[in-house]
């Protein structure tokens, strides 16, 4: 979006009525993502972005949709652009730091980042979050040959098995 149009989506009357219920509609994304409901979801997401271009919300929200959908790739790219835009967004830190942990040859890297964004955040949902992600990387994700990790063992033995 240029910057003229964007000053344009910024400043209409229109979209200004609905400013207020920016947070409502984020919340309403991931709402209907828990409802496994994500063409609803992709859609909320989309329209707060018009809303408010300025906000990472609305990409948490779409790397969000990508981390369920397990498109690792994706979901990471969306993340660390939040990161890399807000050093201090916490939660885009520990859902960076999940994609790190499905990702072959990261999980050390995911770990690192998530107790350091735990040692930080004073918010009780995000320390929750990070909290039962290690957890879950330490009685699961260490145990297994997961078939989902990107790269992972099990793929690349399919591979040379063709």
């Amino acid at each position: 979006m240029s910057e003229q149009t964007d000053t344009k989506v910024q400043n209409n009357p229109q979209l200004q009525e609905f400013r207020q219920d920016f947070a409502l509609m984020i919340e309403a994304g991931f709402i209907a993502v828990k409802q496994l409901d994500e063409v609803s979801a992709t859609r909320i997401f989309y329209a707060a972005q018009a809303m408010n271009h300025f906000s990472t919300a609305p990409r948490i929200g779409l790397g969000y949709i990508a981390l369920n959908r397990l498109e690792i790739k994706k979901a990471t790219r969306i993340f660390e652009s939040v990161v890399n835009e807000e050093p201090d967004n916490y939660l885009a830190q520990v859902f960076l730091g999940i994609c790190f942990l499905l990702t072959k040859g990261k999980m050390p890297k995911g770990e690192k980042l998530i107790k350091e964004t735990l040692t930080k955040t004073k918010d009780a949902t995000i320390t929750n979050l990070g909290t039962l992600s290690l957890e879950w990387a330490e009685k699961d994700l260490k145990k297994i040959k997961a078939p989902f990790f990107i790269g992972g063992k099990q793929e690349d033995e399919q591979v040379e098995k063709k």
